[in-house]
């Protein structure tokens, strides 16, 4: 499949990766006909999906089967009166209708906004009026179907709510009758221009209201890199990507890169994560490719995995957050696999990664995703040298590459914020070794800047992470007349030491963060919380603790 999208696919080292990776973009692209009907038409009998759930329920899907619930559901659609250029929100947790969905909502140029089950009344009604929402479909199960109730008498475009069940609410659509019931769907191959919205993504609002990320059909092709260059993906491959359908992450890692592969994807559908159960999901379907967040990992490596066979994993990759260089090494001693770091935002596709032909640096995120014209700029505008910070960028005075953004829906003045004179400003700041590698720093808002050093809020987490007490933190600046600002560290403490909370283990942990960084970085104020502020995609808001130390002031 892939064969058709790049002009080269195989690479015999970085070099000819960076040097001759290179899209071809089609007159018109859909990824519903392009690939998912490609795949049904000439290889049928491929296993495109298996599902599973925590109460015991499988699934297997070929792209044969999955044409036919696509279309179905795409005809259901139709018939609800949704048409080129509607949106449309998806609440489907890990639930197999999601890819009948999207898919679905693809082919017939119906604009799609994935969204967590975690959005409140007040939330929804933000993103429905902010989009003119007119359908949701959702999980039928509280309190996902109370909060969308409720706000329905502050959202005056929703004119259409479906429920996937188990319940199906008065006044609400039901989903599976709905397909059953539908007529046979007659495809609609010129839906859409490239150009065309295809895909809506509100971010996680570390600093405010969320905003709303357009992505247009050639989004999916960029995605090539992720699934093949990064999780090293093979026709063969049984993929799992531990996320949401709420989160970008879930296309990143569940749809558009494995199936242009030809990989196969692998759910789980799972209430509350278990560390026991995801490895014994592992072990009992023999996944051969993870990709999750460091706090996954983390979570995996304090098992006992001598308890689970695991040499079905070929390759493993990890990105959300930065990677704190003790989780790899836990890993690697533990499993022999040396996880692959990358990095990229709700803006973009994979920016940053560390390709099968890289030998990973413990908390780098590697190297530009050749696709992208990727650079580091200082804040009067130059390129950064070797070992000097300066923010991450994607250059488009070459051409605006797919995968990148279109802006943000309705909000020209924050677009031309982020994107000025043929260059993309990421927002991250992160610096350059020697042989060209990426590491990550911090949000350039978060870079706190004391005695004349720049000091990223990554490096000193790191550093803290690694002291016993210590379960989760978050690194500040607060002003200070001297310096300009000091570092501060709020701290959730292990219950191991949540009863010795004082100025005696305070010193501790100051002289751990000096033994394990640059003395200078060591936070000057330690203050011990039950729980951090947090966005509902599980970003720390450090803004919010920032506007709190200023009000203390």
């Amino acid at each position: 499949m892939i064969e058709k999208y790049l002009k080269q696919t195989i690479f015999s080292n970085q070099k000819d990766f960076r040097d001759n990776y290179k899209i071809v973009i089609p007159e018109r692209f859909n990824f519903g006909y392009d690939v998912v009907d490609e795949w049904a038409k000439t290889a049928p009998d491929k296993i495109a999906l298996k599902w599973t759930n925590d109460q015991g329920a499988y699934k297997s899907l070929t792209f044969s089967e999955l044409k036919k619930e696509t279309d179905k559901t795409a005809s259901f659609f139709q018939q609800l009166g949704l048409k080129k250029g509607d949106i449309v929100m998806a609440i489907l947790k890990r639930r197999i209708e999601f890819w009948y969905t999207i898919i679905a909502l693809h082919k017939i140029g119906v604009i799609i906004i994935p969204a967590t089950h975690l959005l409140t009344e007040k939330d929804l009604i933000y993103r429905n009026n902010a989009a003119d929402i007119k359908g949701i479909i959702a999980v039928g199960e509280e309190p996902i179907i109370t909060h969308i109730n409720d706000s329905l008498a502050e959202s005056p475009t929703i004119k259409h709510l479906i429920s996937i069940g188990p319940e199906v609410p008065e006044n609400w659509i039901d989903f599976h009758k709905g397909i059953e019931s539908a007529p046979e769907f007659t495809p609609i191959p010129d839906v859409n221009e490239n150009e065309d919205i295809m895909l809506m993504s509100f971010t996680s609002g570390t600093t405010g209201n969320p905003k709303m990320v357009t992505l247009d059909y050639l989004y999916p092709l960029a995605h090539i890199t992720t699934a093949k260059y990064w999780h090293n993906l093979h026709e063969d491959s049984l993929h799992l990507t531990i996320a949401d359908t709420g989160w970008l992450k879930a296309v990143w890692g569940k749809l558009y890169g494995q199936w242009l592969v030809g990989a196969c994807v692998f759910v789980y559908d799972h209430e509350k994560f278990t560390p026991a159960d995801m490895l014994s999901m592992i072990e009992k379907h023999k996944i051969t490719s993870l990709c999750a967040p460091p706090t996954i990992f983390r979570f995996l490596i304090r098992e006992d995995l001598t308890k689970y066979d695991l040499s079905s994993l070929e390759y493993c990759t990890i990105a959300g957050e930065a990677l704190n260089p003790e989780v790899y090494n836990q890993f690697l001693k533990l499993t022999g696999i040396k996880l692959k770091e990358g990095y990229g935002q709700s803006e973009t596709t994979l920016s940053i990664l560390t390709s099968p032909w890289m030998e990973p640096k413990p908390g780098s995120m590697g190297l530009p995703n050749p696709h992208y014209d990727v650079d580091l700029l200082t804040p009067d505008g130059r390129s950064a040298e070797v070992g000097e910070q300066g923010q991450i960028v994607i250059r488009t005075d070459k051409g605006y590459p797919s995968g990148l953004f279109k802006g943000y829906y309705r909000n020209q003045q924050l677009t031309d914020e982020c994107y000025q004179d043929n260059v993309y400003y990421t927002g991250d700041v992160a610096w350059r070794d020697e042989d060209g590698y990426f590491w990550f720093v911090g949000r350039a808002d978060d870079v706190i800047k004391s005695s004349g050093y720049r000091i990223g809020p990554f490096e000193v987490e790191s550093a803290l992470m690694t002291h016993p007490a210590v379960v989760e933190c978050a690194i500040t600046g607060v002003p200070d007349e001297i310096r300009g600002q000091v570092v501060k560290a709020t701290i959730i403490l292990s219950k191991e030491y949540k009863d010795k909370a004082g100025d005696e283990l305070i010193k501790e942990i100051q002289n751990h963060v000096k033994s394990v960084t640059a003395p200078y970085k060591y936070p000057r104020i330690v203050e011990f919380v039950e729980e951090l502020p947090k966005t509902i995609s599980g970003k720390i808001r450090r803004t919010e603790i920032r506007e709190k130390d200023s009000m203390v002031q």
